[in-house]
């Protein structure tokens, strides 16, 4: 069967995409990526990861149907932003989003669940677009 779009509203709740927002954002904070941890995340390098998070956003924002391959990258850069201290918002996440991990935790792997059949063509691989 050929991936489809689905849109947010179709997937998720309205404090799971809120989560999914606030994570992109932080890349353009205080979040750091490298080109090649982009590249990895399925991003051209991290200028397109800017980029992209951005447009993710909006899509998320306004309910636009989105491809499978960016739900894996979402999902992934999601990931990172909140658990890397190394490149992400790690131990600051709170400080930067207003969510305790005791909030955000829950939120992620319920996100997490409910995508799982959408991004399971991307499980172990680079989710390139």
């Amino acid at each position: 069967m050929p991936e489809q779009a689905v849109r947010p509203s179709e997937l998720l709740a309205e404090d799971e995409v809120r989560l999914l927002r606030r994570a992109l954002g932080e890349w353009g904070g205080p979040a750091r990526c490298s080109d090649q941890l982009a590249f990895g995340m399925g991003f051209a390098d991290a200028r397109d990861l800017l980029d992209q998070c951005g447009l993710l956003s909006r899509a998320l924002a306004d309910d636009d149907p989105v491809e499978p391959v960016d739900w894996a990258r979402t999902l992934l850069a999601t990931e990172i932003v909140f658990v890397s201290d190394l490149v992400g918002s790690g131990v600051e996440w709170q400080t930067t989003t207003g969510l305790s991990d005791a909030i955000t935790l829950p939120i992620l792997r319920e996100i997490q669940r409910k995508l799982s059949r959408t991004v399971s063509a991307y499980y172990g691989t680079r989710p390139a677009a």
